[in-house]
């Protein structure tokens, strides 16, 4: 795969898994791309702007950058590597607090202690640029861009057409993981290697956030592809 163009790759999985969506690639930049359009037009949700992306065919390539964060979810922003993780999150993720929110809570994990330990248990998160730029793999043309990971959407057949091929050369058959976190962690942040204690080399299944739900397909997973 590495002596193919990043759009002769998209174009191998999208065959591979006989995708409908548009095979996703991630990476840094310094500036921001010509044509590019900030993810908050699309939506605050990072992850659902991505899918957003993959699904629709009205925009080819979008961005976040450290200087422009106005605007996106707080989550994201940290996930990205833009910001810290606000000190209140391991109550929101966990049973609430009322200096929170009002007490709002997602009750994805068991209590704020061990919330907090998840969190810090995966490292700094190091964005890979000033800008991380998502694009569809047909829309790139630049072979100058050095490309982290790469992001597939499909139904669950598609998806699993796609984990078996991840096993055509590797000796080690533990490379396909499920990890924890937000769903643009799945989408971009392991797969490209941006969290420092995250799995080298491993592909990611997703999501496993299960805030999504109310706008990610219910027959639909997602695989980061690490580059």
């Amino acid at each position: 795969m590495v002596d193919l163009t990043t759009k002769e790759i998209g174009i191998k999985l999208t065959q591979a898994g006989m995708l409908k969506t548009s095979v996703l690639c991630v990476y840094g930049s310094d500036t921001i791309p010509v044509n590019a359009t900030p993810m908050r037009k699309i939506n605050r949700c990072l992850a659902k702007a991505i899918f957003t992306l993959s699904a629709q065919k009205i925009i080819n390539k979008v961005y976040i950058g450290e200087d422009d964060l106005k605007g996106y979810c707080p989550g994201g922003q940290a996930w990205f590597g833009y910001k810290s993780f606000i000190p209140m999150l391991k109550y929101f993720l966990s049973t609430g607090s009322e200096d929170f929110r009002g007490g709002a809570a997602e009750f994805l994990i068991a209590n704020p202690d061990l919330a907090e330990k998840q969190l810090k248990s995966i490292g700094k998160i190091t964005p890979l640029g000033m800008y991380t730029v998502i694009q569809q793999c047909d829309e790139i043309d630049d072979q100058n861009l050095e490309a982290k990971a790469f992001i597939c959407f499909g139904v669950s057949e598609q998806i699993r057409n796609l984990c078996s091929l991840a096993y055509f050369r590797p000796e080690n058959t533990v490379t396909i993981q499920n990890l924890w976190g937000a769903s643009c962690a799945s989408f971009v942040t392991y797969p490209a290697g941006m969290a420092e204690n995250s799995p080298k080399n491993s592909i990611i299944i997703g999501p496993s956030d299960p805030t999504g739900n109310y706008w990610f397909p219910r027959n639909y997973l997602s695989i980061g592809i690490p580059f």
